[in-house]
């Protein structure tokens, strides 16, 4: 895909239809397009069309194509022809969206605009049909297809391995004793291989079922199930939770109960959830008239760890759409440190990798700039680049997954790469 001068002009048709019970089986195999929450959201098939930049995309320094993901889709959404008797939130023009974590990274964000999208929300589904009337697209089929046989991953270190990420952690201190950030956010990665040919709606269909209560995706191979919410937009109305603080579950009931009171004690969590809290306030407050978050956080239960959350909300007041806000808000200081510039510039120096799209926001827009999106956590990049540690052969498919950790003064390099291992656990488990 190149990068568009133009935006296509489009005709879109929503209808309500029977319930629909596997919203992932409508999806291609190869590449799923979802949105998916309790067994609710959207489903993407097919292409007509969309936004790229960065990667192979980018445009050249003096194109007058650059233009944000907000501005283009406004365009997109202005010429559209919307005929949406439904009205449902994610009913109408939609597009699915993946976004760089660094603006400097090689990868590219995109926003997808599916020929077919299917819906469920609140017991009610709908078919929305998207064509251009610039281009002469097949019709794609929207029908259910069988799903193929169970797979499995080969998962191994990556550039920065458990020894390298503790050396990691320790240059992170550094750079806070010396007054650089007060905090900084510190990745390492896991590199291997799928199948050629897996069905990889088995992979969202296990982060589905197993965490229920985080946003499960996939958009352009990065599959994952998060459970930070970034924003969402909803007829005027904005939320976000924020997570940051992290301890692991406990084996029994007594001793879970003793992690949970461990969390929500911790002034090492308590400090590294504070600067999470204050960078979202402090970019969401210039587009809202009303804003509130909690006044302490609680102890968000996961499958495999507590968080510490905060939930915010508040009334837009400057008509931003759902873009605009995830322009503002990333990155926050629950994925990079702050402050934010110093803690990027951190990142860069330690990480030995690109995080391409790992931690960078995934979600979906409406015509509206109503949408929902999350933080891309607890994720993989399907078809990404391999790395040395593996050779590529035609029956096989690259994959990289991160998993990160927030360090601040006093934070300890063994404890923060067991924080990682916890993190990895939903999409190794779901890989494997």
């Amino acid at each position: 895909m190149t990068f568009p001068r133009r935006p296509p002009r489009l005709v879109v048709q929503t209808r309500e239809i029977d319930p629909v019970d596997d919203l992932l089986a409508f999806t291609d195999p190869a590449s799923p397009l979802a949105w998916l929450r309790r067994g609710e959201g959207i489903v993407g098939i097919g292409s007509v069309g969309g936004y790229q930049a960065g990667g192979a995309g980018r445009p050249d320094p003096g194109d007058d194509a650059r233009i944000s993901p907000a501005d283009w889709w406004r365009a997109v959404s202005a010429e559209a022809d919307i005929d949406d008797p439904v009205g449902l939130h994610g009913t109408g023009l939609v597009a699915f969206g993946t976004l760089v974590f660094d603006q400097r990274s090689a990868a590219s964000s995109r926003l997808i605009i599916p020929q077919a999208i299917i819906g469920r929300r609140d017991g009610r589904s709908w078919l929305t049909r998207i064509r251009s009337t610039v281009a002469d697209l097949e019709e794609p089929a929207v029908e259910p297809v069988p799903y193929g046989p169970y797979w499995s991953a080969t998962l191994g270190p990556g550039e920065l391995n458990p020894e390298g990420y503790q050396a990691a952690v320790r240059a992170g201190l550094d750079a806070i004793a010396a007054g650089e950030v007060g905090k900084v956010v510190l990745a390492r990665d896991l590199v291997g291989t799928v199948p050629a040919g897996a069905d990889l709606r088995r992979l969202v269909r296990a982060l589905s079922r197993d965490y229920l209560d985080t946003w499960t995706f996939a958009v352009d191979g990065l599959i994952g199930a998060s459970p930070e919410t970034l924003v969402t937009v909803s007829g005027g109305d904005v939320t976000a939770r924020v997570l940051a603080g992290t301890f692991p579950r406990g084996a029994d009931s007594d001793d879970d109960a003793a992690a949970s009171f461990r969390l929500s004690h911790s002034g090492k969590d308590l400090d590294e959830h504070q600067y999470a809290v204050r960078s979202v306030l402090d970019a969401l407050a210039p587009h809202t008239g009303t804003l509130r978050a909690d006044d302490e956080p609680f102890a968000l239960e996961l499958p495999n760890l507590w968080h510490l959350a905060t939930d915010v909300a508040g009334e837009i007041a400057d008509h931003a759409s759902a873009l605009d806000l995830v322009a503002a808000l990333h990155p926050t200081a629950a994925v990079a440190g702050t402050p934010t510039d110093a803690a990027i510039e951190v990142i860069r120096r330690i990480e030995p990798f690109d995080r391409r799209r790992y931690a960078g926001p995934v979600g979906w827009v409406d015509a509206a700039g109503d949408g929902e999106w999350a933080i891309a956590l607890r994720c993989a990049q399907i078809g990404a680049e391999p790395s040395h540690r593996f050779a590529e052969y035609s029956d096989t498919i690259p994959v990289v997954a991160h998993a990160g950790a927030g360090i601040v003064a006093g934070s300890d390099p063994e404890t923060e790469l067991l924080e990682t291992r916890v993190k990895f656990r939903p999409i190794v488990d779901a890989l494997a």
